[in-house]
């Protein structure tokens, strides 16, 4: 299991902004160039966005659906990765005195990723969520600022 933290110099609502508006999801969601509304209004559950994935000169679409929602502390998503399969990725949001701790937690759910999921595969997910969790900060600290 997949689990990263990381220090977000932001209040929570500031972080919980972030996460609820589906126009800065490309932002901090590490390979996702594109995203486009598919069904309801996220981050309610049922919602989801399309996305879209570029490795080099390969492209893939895939879905990520609102899975569990608890604002503005936990949101809980079910990404679909095309041929690689689903996974839930949970975001935790926790006040760490005037600022944010974040926790992630990743799992593969189905399809390939489930099953050949080992050490290699984990540590894999582990780099990508180091930048992922960066680049939430980055987006939330320029976003915060800028609206301050």
């Amino acid at each position: 299991m997949a689990v990263r933290q990381h220090l977000v110099l932001s209040p929570p609502s500031a972080v919980w902004e972030v996460l609820s508006d589906p126009d800065k999801y490309a932002e901090w969601v590490v390979g996702t160039e594109e995203t486009s509304p598919l069904f309801g209004t996220w981050p309610e559950v049922g919602a989801a966005l399309r996305y879209t994935v570029a490795l080099g000169p390969v492209r893939f679409e895939g879905t990520t659906v609102v899975r569990r929602l608890e604002p503005p502390n936990r949101l809980e998503l079910e990404v679909r990765s095309g041929p690689a399969g689903t996974a839930r990725v949970a975001l935790e949001v926790m006040p760490w005195g005037e600022d944010t701790l974040v926790v992630v937690d990743e799992h593969p759910l189905r399809g390939p990723g489930a099953r050949l999921h080992n050490a290699l595969l984990e540590s894999a997910i582990q780099l990508r969520h180091r930048r992922m969790l960066r680049r939430l900060a980055e987006v939330v600290e320029n976003t915060h600022t800028t609206a301050a």
